[in-house]
C-alpha cells in the first residue's frame, strides 16, 4: 500500500494525514481536496469528494493503491460501488451498508431487525403525519425529531413543548433540512450521557479504537445551537471494562453480525454514536466512517502503523492488530470563525504569535492565500494535546491558543466540563 489518496478537506484528514505521514509503509500521499494543513503531510488534489470519475483519473494517474474516504457524503452516494472492480481498494463501506449513516429510518429497522438497543421510534412521511402527530403525544419527555438523509450534523431537534414538536415536525416534512426531511423519525428521548465508539472492520474481524466524546453545541455548559463539533477528549473516564464488554457483546457483535446476514460489504469504520442509560448503552446513530473532531484526538491516540493496521483490513488478518494505545489523554479544542454554526465570514488572515511545541495543529477550514494563512470554513483549527488526564490534556490546548488568532475566533474553554 504505497500510494494513498484520503478523500476530505476537513480536521479529520488532517489527522489521518499526520498520522499516516509517519509510516514506513506509505510513498506517496495524495488529499483531495485536502486544505492547508494536510499540504504539508502530501500533495493535495483539486478534486470535489463527490467527482468520482475526476477521482478516478487520479487513482488511476498516481497509481493510487488504497482510498481513504473521510466525509459520509461519497460513502452513502456509492463510492465503494464504483471502484468495485478497480484494483484499488477503498476503505469504506458498500452503498447498501451506508445507509447506516445515510437513512435514520433504515437504521432504526436494522437495529429493531437484529437487537440492538437504540430508542423507540416511529418513521413519518407527509402521508402518515396524522399517526406522527399522536406518536407525539404519547411522548413523556422531551421529543426528538431526526431527518431522515444526510443533514451535515444538523438534522437533529430536541423538543420539550410538545405542540411545538408538532410544528417542526411538520416544517422538516415541508422541507426545512430540504430532501434530506422528506422523512423524519420521531425518537423517544434517551437521558443519559453520550460517547463514541470507532470500529474498523472487514465485517468479519474488528478493533475498537480509542474511546472518545464530543461536544456539539456552541456554547460553554452545552448551550446554543448544535455544530458539527467544538472539541473531543479520549479516553472517557465513565467507559470502564464492564461498559466496553456490553457495548462490544450487546452492540459491536450483534451490528456485524446484521451486516453478514444481509450481506452487506465492509471495510473501514463503524462510528457509534452511544448513550449510557442506568449504565447500559444505547445506539444514538451510526456513522459510516471517523467522526471530526473525535479523530483529532483517536488517531493521535493509537500507537500502531496506520497504513499496517488498514493494509490488514484487507488482508483478512486484522484480528493480529490489537490497537495500541497511549496512555496519556487526548483532547482537541476546535476554533471557529464568528458567526458558526450561522452566517459566518471566510478569508481572515490567521496568525501564530509563537511556535506551538507541545501540541498538534489540524487544519479544517483554512486555505492558503499566498503567503497568508486564512480561514476557509466554519470550524477552523483544531488544537490537539496530551496530559495524564483530560483536564490536563484541554488546559495544555487552552494555553496553546492563545499563540492562535484571527478576527472574530471563537472556542469553547470547557470541553469534558461534565465528566
Amino acid at each position: 500500500m504505497q500510494n494513498i489518496l484520503i478523500l476530505g478537506g476537513g480536521g479529520r484528514e488532517h489527522a489521518l494525514s499526520w498520522k499516516i505521514k509517519q509510516s514506513s509503509q506509505c510513498q506517496s500521499l495524495f488529499i483531495a481536496p485536502g486544505n492547508a494543513g494536510t499540504a504539508t503531510c502530501g500533495t493535495n488534489l483539486n478534486i470535489d469528494v463527490l467527482d468520482f470519475d475526476s477521482i478516478k483519473k487520479a487513482v488511476d494517474e498516481h497509481n493510487i493503491d488504497c482510498i481513504i474516504v473521510g466525509p459520509e457524503a461519497p460513502l452513502v452516494e456509492g463510492i465503494y460501488d464504483y471502484f468495485k472492480d478497480h484494483k484499488v481498494k477503498v476503505l469504506g463501506p458498500s452503498k447498501l451498508a451506508s445507509q447506516l449513516e445515510g437513512s435514520k429510518a433504515f437504521a432504526n429497522d436494522f437495529m429493531a431487525e437484529f437487537g440492538i438497543p437504540t430508542a423507540g421510534y416511529l418513521s413519518v412521511t407527509s402521508d402518515n403525519i396524522q399517526e406522527g402527530i399522536d406518536y407525539i403525544d404519547k411522548q413523556d419527555s422531551k421529543i426528538v425529531l431526526k431527518a431522515d438523509g444526510l443533514a451535515a450534523g444538523k438534522g437533529v431537534l430536541i423538543i420539550d413543548d410538545k405542540e411545538e414538536a408538532k410544528t417542526s415536525l411538520k416544517e422538516m416534512l415541508e422541507g426545512k433540512f430540504g430532501a434530506a426531511s422528506s422523512t423524519v423519525v420521531i425518537e423517544e428521548f434517551l437521558d443519559g450521557i453520550e460517547f463514541s465508539v470507532f470500529v474498523l472492520t472487514n465485517g468479519e474481524e474488528f478493533q475498537i479504537l480509542p474511546i472518545a466524546k464530543d461536544y456539539k453545541r456552541i456554547g460553554e455548559g452545552d448551550t446554543g445551537l448544535n455544530t458539527g463539533g467544538m472539541g473531543a477528549i479520549s479516553p472517557v473516564p465513565f467507559v470502564d471494562d464492564e461498559m466496553g464488554q456490553k457495548v462490544t457483546n450487546q452492540i459491536i457483535k450483534p451490528t456485524l453480525e446484521g451486516l453478514k446476514k444481509r450481506n452487506y460489504e465492509y471495510y473501514g469504520f463503524i462510528f457509534l454514536g452511544l448513550i449510557k442509560v442506568n449504565n447500559n448503552p444505547y445506539v444514538i446513530e451510526y456513522n459510516c466512517r471517523m467522526g471530526d473532531p473525535e479523530t483529532e484526538v483517536v488517531i493521535p491516540r493509537i500507537k500502531n502503523d496506520l497504513v499496517a493496521l488498514i493494509k490488514s483490513v484487507f488482508d483478512h488478518n486484522l484480528s493480529s492488530f490489537p490497537i495500541d494505545k497511549e496512555d496519556k489523554s487526548a483532547a482537541t479544542v476546535m476554533l471557529v470563525s464568528g458567526g458558526y454554526p450561522e452566517k459566518y465570514e471566510k478569508g481572515k488572515a490567521i496568525t501564530f504569535s509563537a511556535p506551538i511545541d507541545d501540541a498538534i495543529v489540524f487544519h479544517a477550514g483554512t486555505k492558503q492565500d499566498g503567503d497568508q494563512l486564512v480561514t476557509n470554513g466554519g470550524r477552523v483549527i483544531a488544537v490537539t494535546s496530551y496530559g495524564k488526564d483530560f483536564k490536563a490534556a484541554v488546559a495544555n490546548s487552552v494555553k496553546n491558543i492563545g499563540k492562535i488568532s484571527f478576527e472574530k475566533m471563537n472556542y469553547r474553554k470547557d470541553i469534558g466540563f461534565d465528566l
